[in-house]
């Protein structure tokens, strides 16, 4: 596979339980989660079941370690919004970097978006939804008018939908990103200049 789940080339090759995931995700999105064994994945890895065993016991584990690793970024971002002024800079930096978070977990998240009710029955969905509530919770001023307190949630939906329905859209993918960025940054700006007298 050239380019891995985080779209890096070449540096996740060496790492075996990086693979494991890299190639999961990859037989999860042509053949969906439930039609996926394990062994498929050692065989598409070259490697036995076992030594598949040594990493993963079950494919929940892989899903739910794949979760893990590419939400960490998310959680740094939240941290990161936690402690820093509620201004209109943070908020639209808080846009940016949510951005290219989501940008690097576009596999995990086409995964999520194809394969529901196994995300439900992982509980993955829940936590996700979690840090989308300490996203808003960051992003909206409780005080503003409900109007632009929907506009900076609203932003960070907009990326959201940006990654799905403009993937079919001919265009360089990062023209598409900025264009989504852009967008959720006017967002933001309105609803923190609506918020002003």
């Amino acid at each position: 596979m050239d380019v891995t789940m985080d779209g890096t080339r070449q540096q996740r090759r060496g790492n075996t339980r990086q693979r494991i995931q890299d190639v999961a995700l990859e037989l999860f999105a042509e053949q969906g989660y439930e039609k996926t064994s394990l062994r498929e994945i050692a065989e598409r890895l070259s490697v036995t079941k076992a030594a598949l065993y040594y990493h993963f016991k079950t494919k929940e584990e892989i899903v739910v370690s794949i979760f893990t690793d590419l939400m960490k970024p998310i959680e740094d971002l939240i941290e990161w919004g936690k402690a820093q002024p509620h201004t209109l800079e943070t908020k639209r930096e808080l846009v940016r970097r949510y951005s290219q978070a989501l940008n690097n977990a576009v596999p995990l998240f086409r995964f999520m978006q194809e394969n529901q009710a196994t995300v439900r029955e992982l509980q993955i969905g829940g936590s996700f939804k979690d840090r989308l509530g300490s996203l808003r919770d960051i992003i909206i001023d409780p005080d503003a008018p409900l109007a632009d307190q929907v506009r900076c949630v609203s932003a960070i939906f907009t990326l959201h939908a940006g990654m799905f329905f403009l993937q079919d859209i001919e265009g360089d993918p990062e023209d598409k990103r900025e264009a989504v960025l852009e967008v959720a940054i006017d967002l933001v700006t309105q609803a923190h200049q609506g918020a002003r007298p």
